[in-house]
């Protein structure tokens, strides 16, 4: 059944992994980019009325997703700096703004004002989305409509200009379909919503004229997306998109297109998606691979992809209410998401592999073997780890007309239409988690807790007792979930020829790699054995985390969380290491 979004502000993260996560984004992240975008002149590129124009073309949608990082935060806790850098930097994209709504700085810059020549690689629409994006999370968690005024008065000119018997096109960057879709969420504007659908519906008719070597399955124009069965092309591309087409699906009830984004989900989950929740195993075009396509070594696993699984994702789960959907969530964010920022918060990956070899070379900014980066000249990752953190106490619960479920295990207070609760736990190094009950109507509710698909048992009481979690409650009442957090050998598909014959280990929700320096011997030359997995609690280690010692032949090899790799040196790396027989 459908679910919803709780209310904004209904629950708070009160602690555990991810509050911490959550401090470090908004303590060192945020404002290490705030000065980033100032030295770079990304907004520079909005005060200039003329001259050079500084970055990628595209450069605008990073101010933006810093934008709306910086409101979500100050929904979290508001902060007069926070404040300070949201009024200037809105008004500075304001002033930006022509009179009939247009605004992208290249275009005024560096192109003389000739506005969408260029659809195939422009990406003004795709600029546009994220600054709806940014301005619905802005009016949402602050109440201030400074972009909004800008969004809609944008939206506003999109709708006069494109569309049937207009100019009809799609913008070779997806992601202005879910944005209008939640600019008419927020305005009610009907012209919104059926702009998206436009978009949508003329994906794969040959609109897009394609350059130089990629085919039209990089822009997301080789088939209609009701067609689509195995998603190909760009990685983040296709993802924004299918997300939009969720939206589109959902607000106009369309269940042929819906059940046919969900046949491609699957396709994805079962043969694309690597053990880590990240997706695209192709660099060359950025690009999700043929089924069963996942070699380690060359994984690209952009950080923007797995946060564009989690959005697509997260539409599903809203749309269906089926726990399957909240199992890749929570892989993707513990996995492939976080992996992309480090544990101080001021460098990053923007490809996450799951392998580095022995003597890698990194000869391309974007490589994992030369280490994270402060920066990036194509700088999409950075400000999306940022907005996703700081909107994370969205994901973690639901709700409908029967009750609230909870999504996401993690240190939580929850209030909402009468009902209220407390979670305690230390997820994901513990599997034990604790719901008190604070405050309840005198009606029957259910609590929903999802059980996730890597526990294979787990035990769940009420008061000590057995019993049905749809109930009359009372205050006081505490709900207790068991999950077995052990460390598990993982083996793949066979069908993945590059990792056949290798192992993993995961813990929880958490996936496990093996760091060179923890290792008396060169990783590609050995195999783990059979034996115990042996856990260790190390609090001083990687800012707290779990280790687990894997029988070798040579020995033993330490395995650490796959998103604290990197941290302390740069070297070889490895999720799957042979396994002898």
């Amino acid at each position: 059944m459908p679910l919803r979004p709780l209310p904004l502000g209904s629950l708070e993260i009160s602690g555990g992994f991810w509050l911490e996560r959550q401090r470090t984004n908004r303590d060192a992240t945020i404002p290490a980019a705030a000065q980033r975008l100032e030295d770079v002149g990304t907004l520079e590129n909005f005060r200039r009325t003329s001259g050079s124009f500084e970055g990628k073309l595209f450069a605008d949608t990073d101010v933006y997703k810093w934008l709306e990082a910086v409101a979500w935060e100050q929904l979290r806790e508001p902060s007069t700096d926070l404040a300070s850098w949201q009024a200037e930097a809105s008004a500075l994209v304001a002033s930006a703004q022509e009179a009939d709504g247009y605004l992208n700085s290249h275009t005024r810059l560096a192109l003389g004002g000739r506005r969408y020549g260029d659809l195939e690689k422009g990406h003004e629409l795709y600029c546009a989305g994220h600054l709806f994006q940014a301005a619905v999370a802005q009016a949402r968690a602050t109440g201030d409509r400074t972009l909004l005024d800008v969004a809609c008065r944008f939206a506003d000119h999109l709708c006069k200009t494109f569309g049937p018997g207009r100019l009809e096109g799609v913008d070779g960057h997806p992601l202005i379909e879910m944005a209008l879709v939640e600019l008419y969420r927020e305005t009610g504007t009907a012209a919104y919503l059926e702009l998206a659908s436009y978009f949508v519906e003329a994906r794969g008719h040959g609109t897009l004229t394609v350059p130089g070597h990629h085919g039209p399955a990089y822009f997301q124009d080789h088939l209609p997306v009701r067609e689509v069965r195995t998603i190909a092309g760009h990685a983040v591309r296709a993802l924004y998109l299918a997300a939009g087409a969720t939206d589109v699906a959902v607000e106009t009830g369309d269940g042929e297109l819906l059940d046919a984004l969900r046949a491609t989900w699957d396709t994805m989950v079962e043969s694309q998606t690597y053990l880590t929740g990240g997706v695209g195993s192709r660099w060359y075009g950025e690009a999700f691979g043929d089924p069963f396509e996942l070699p380690p070594d060359t994984a690209y696993c952009e950080t923007c992809a797995a946060i564009a699984s989690v959005q697509w994702s997260w539409r599903l789960l809203l749309a269906t209410g089926e726990s399957k959907y909240a199992d890749l969530i929570e892989r993707a964010l513990y996995n492939a998401v976080i992996s992309g920022v480090a544990l101080t918060g001021d460098k990053f990956f923007y490809v996450n592999t799951l392998k580095v070899r022995d003597r890698a070379f990194a000869d391309d900014q974007r490589s994992a073997a030369g280490g994270r980066q402060p920066w990036f000249g194509t700088a999409c990752c950075p400000p999306n780890v940022m907005r996703t953190l700081s909107s994370l106490d969205q994901l973690v619960a639901t709700c409908d007309d029967d009750g609230v479920q909870i999504q996401l295990y993690a240190p939580a207070s929850v209030r909402v239409g009468g009902i209220g609760f407390d979670v305690e736990t230390e997820y994901p190094w513990h599997g034990t988690v604790r719901v008190r009950i604070t405050s309840t109507p005198d009606s029957p509710w259910t609590l929903g807790l999802r059980i996730p698909s890597w526990a294979d048992t787990h035990r769940l009481t009420i008061n000590g007792h057995d019993g049905p979690l749809r109930r009359v409650w009372s205050v006081g009442d505490e709900v207790v979930l068991e999950l077995p957090v052990a460390a598990r050998r993982t083996t793949p598909d066979e069908r993945i020829d590059s990792v056949r014959g290798c192992v993993a280990i995961e813990r929880g929700p958490l996936v496990y790699c093996f760091e060179q320096q923890d290792a008396s011997v060169v990783l590609d030359s050995t195999a783990v054995v059979g034996g115990p997995l042996v856990e260790r609690e190390q609090p001083e280690l990687l800012g707290g985390v779990t280790t687990v010692e894997v029988p070798a032949r040579d020995g033993a090899l330490t395995a650490i969380p796959y998103y604290a790799w990197a941290n302390r040196e740069v070297g070889p790396m490895t999720v799957w290491i042979q396994e002898d027989a």
